[in-house]
């Protein structure tokens, strides 16, 4: 079956696009205002983009025409933001935090978060997270009519992994962080519970299987 973008509109493409790619990571950001005001709100158009540098992005759709959300107006202000990861017991507070609360909300009191200082940035980091990547900004990029939706890239300068999780290899136990994806749209999630794994192989090797 064809779906034609141009013939379609945006909500359409929605709920395709989040249908099938899945799952998604979770970016619970927390950022701070000028004035120092702490906000918290989860994105799932996000995803870790490069190592050297190390490099996340996070897609943002405005409020409204010219109304952009907390998250990106507090990382024009401050250029620095935190992608703290979602397990399954931050799950309920997650979903607080994505709630349509007015600007000057506090979402870690809302939903019951630690905030903690970060190392390298100001914004605070989420002490209930598994991991935490604290970033500043690289660029943003302004899709759509009146730059309705934004491309944010950080660069990652710093990163906090519940201890236990990483060996002295540097290897992290991924079943360990028991993260949680979003799986389509509303609020269905999916738990990572379940890996498999599959040989990855040279050309040798895959050479030498087909003979």
């Amino acid at each position: 079956m064809l779906f034609d973008f141009a013939a379609i509109d945006p909500a359409e493409r929605y709920k395709l696009l989040v249908g099938c790619v899945v799952p998604r990571p979770i970016a619970l950001v927390s950022t701070r205002d000028a004035a120092g005001r702490r906000n918290a709100a989860p994105f799932s158009f996000f995803n870790v983009f490069s190592h050297e540098p190390a490099i996340v992005a996070l897609g943002v759709e405005q409020r409204g025409p010219g109304a952009p959300k907390d998250t990106v107006a507090n990382i024009r202000a401050t250029r620095e933001f935190v992608v703290n990861l979602v397990d399954e017991a931050m799950g309920e507070a997650m979903n607080v935090c994505a709630i349509a609360f007015e600007t000057g909300v506090d979402e870690f009191a809302e939903a019951g978060l630690t905030a903690v200082p970060s190392a390298r940035v100001g914004a605070p980091r989420i002490a209930e997270s598994p991991v935490a990547l604290e970033c500043r900004l690289m660029e943003e990029l302004r899709f759509g009519d009146s730059g309705a939706r934004s491309l944010v890239v950080g660069e990652v300068v710093a990163m906090q992994v519940r201890d236990g999780i990483v060996d002295a290899a540097g290897r992290v136990d991924t079943r360990a962080l028991n993260l949680v994806g979003r799986f389509g749209g509303g609020g269905a999630y999916v738990r990572l519970t379940d890996p498999f794994e599959i040989e990855r192989l040279t050309p040798a090797a895959w050479f030498a299987r087909k003979r």
